[in-house]
């Protein structure tokens, strides 16, 4: 069984969020090992500069503990676009291929610091537009839902 980790800046608050990411956590418990880990926003001023913002990214990577031997996926913008039958194929090629944990990493507000996109894996990037981190997690967990569902043959992936 695959452990999924999710490795996400800032901690969840909104009550509708925290039960998406339950309902969500709990589906995937028949299919994956799925473990979430928060790491603390860094403060930043209200306007920072450019420098501020890469000290207190470099901060928050520096936070993260990276399961060794995982495959380790960023999602920021510039990552590749994959359709949910795409990641279907992508997650299950990791398991067919002896990898037993994939870690999906997703930034604060800033995104995430250049050290740790060029160290990832692979870059997922979930949508040209831009959306908040918190839902972007919600998001990421019904994606990776569906495409056990889509390896499953079910029909939840019409």
């Amino acid at each position: 069984m695959l452990t999924v980790n999710l490795i996400c800046v800032g901690k969840l608050k909104e009550k509708y969020l925290l039960a998406a990411v339950g309902e969500y956590t709990k589906r995937l418990g028949a299919f994956c090992r799925l473990v979430i880990t928060e790491v603390a926003e860094t403060a930043i001023p209200k306007e920072p500069s450019g420098a501020e913002i890469t000290a207190a990214l470099r901060s928050e990577y520096a936070k993260m503990e990276i399961p060794p031997r995982s495959a380790v996926c960023a999602l920021c913008i510039e990552g590749k676009q994959l359709s949910s039958e795409e990641l279907a194929i992508w997650l299950e090629s990791l398991a067919t291929s002896g990898v037993s944990q994939v870690t999906f990493i997703i930034g604060g507000s800033n995104g995430l610091s250049a050290e740790l996109k060029s160290r990832a894996d692979h870059r997922l990037s979930m949508s040209k537009m831009t959306f908040p981190h918190h839902l972007a997690r919600v998001m990421l967990l019904e994606q990776i839902y569906r495409a056990y569902m889509i390896n499953a043959g079910t029909r939840y992936h019409k």
